[in-house]
């Protein structure tokens, strides 16, 4: 289920709720119980390294792919 960060225009803080995605959107008191809350914009952070160099363009022209110059002829 996704996690969804919200902030508590009365009191300032800011929480997480797991909830469907269908209910994102609807009301979500904060931990303390006031109501004018504000669902926030999230970022997702995806990590994680290349295994192997970008392989060099070939000598002789040609872009690359299929008919870039390689099996197509």
């Amino acid at each position: 289920m996704p996690r969804y960060e919200y902030r508590c225009r009365t009191c300032g803080d800011t929480y997480e709720l797991s909830r469907p995605m269908a209910e994102s959107s609807a009301p979500a008191p904060c931990p303390a119980g006031h109501d004018d809350t504000v669902k926030l914009l999230s970022t997702v952070a995806v990590a994680g390294t290349a295994s192997a160099p970008a392989p060099a363009p070939r000598a002789g022209g040609g872009g690359g792919g299929c008919c870039g110059g390689g099996c197509c002829g």
